[in-house]
């Protein structure tokens, strides 16, 4: 602890007022309060979200274990406002949207398995929603047992979307050609298993840097790219634009793509 030097105050014969210090600190509290709050309160709404491109009217939301598990299927919607930000206020919607399809994170790796998907997963097809369901590869664990773990977990229907592979990341000391080698037999073995080519998830700069032709040029994309202007990756299917955009009948923040 530091001491603190003591002054003597002189009397004098005015007599002045002198300010309690807990005074002091809480006229110093309000005004700081007045400084700060506007700006918090200005940083993020939680009813209004990311502005949707212009032009785009058909969306795919994205879940996983990080967005609330309690979910209104049946009341699933995109509510834009008049800046063409999604929104919850349905009084000031300038337009409400359907979901086209709505995906969810089924497994990681070679054992990981999201908690909230088979709950989700039977919910959203009661709600008679069109569903998907993306496993988040791994470059470091074999790629044939991580299908394994992805073709144990999800169940298709011929309404349901492909088999979704999230591939965004590589190990210390991964090659190019290494990821690409590994990727394409975890596409090969769970499209023989489904009938089914299926969706490559991935960044726009990733699927440049790290993803060759025999992917980028064979299998749908999902290309994510935070941005005004749509991807630079030739082909791509859905476009993942934010994942600050708010959706009627989920609380928080969520990944929202449009379709091309």
């Amino acid at each position: 602890m530091s001491s603190r030097p003591v002054h003597k105050v002189r009397k004098k014969k005015s007599k002045k007022k002198v300010l309690s210090p807990w005074l002091v600190v809480g006229a110093f509290s309000l005004v700081l309060a007045a400084v700060l709050v506007p700006h918090l309160v200005s940083s993020g709404n939680p009813e209004t979200g990311a502005a949707v491109p212009k032009g785009y009217r058909h969306f795919v939301l994205d879940l996983s274990h990080n967005n609330p598990r309690q979910v209104q299927w049946d009341s699933l919607k995109v509510v834009l406002n008049g800046q063409g930000q999604t929104s919850r206020d349905l009084g000031g919607a300038k337009a409400i949207l359907p979901l086209s399809h709505v995906v969810m994170k089924a497994t990681e790796g070679v054992s990981h398995k999201d908690r909230h998907f088979l709950q989700w997963w039977a919910d959203a097809g009661q709600a008679g929603l069109s569903r998907g369901a993306y496993h988040f590869f791994r470059s470091s664990r074999d790629p044939l047992a991580q299908a394994k773990n992805y073709t144990d977990r999800v169940t298709l229907t011929h309404q349901d979307l492909p088999p979704i592979l999230d591939i965004e990341t590589v190990h210390s000391g991964c090659t190019r050609e290494q990821l690409n080698r590994s990727a394409l037999q975890w596409l090969q073995a769970v499209e023989k298993q489904y009938g089914r080519k299926p969706i490559v998830y991935t960044g726009d700069s990733f699927a440049k840097d790290w993803l060759s032709a025999d992917i980028t040029a064979h299998y749908p994309l999902w290309i994510a790219r935070y941005n005004e202007t749509p991807p630079r990756t030739e082909g791509w299917l859905w476009w993942q634009f934010t994942d600050q955009a708010v959706v009627y009948g989920i609380s928080g923040f969520v990944d929202l793509s449009v379709i091309q």
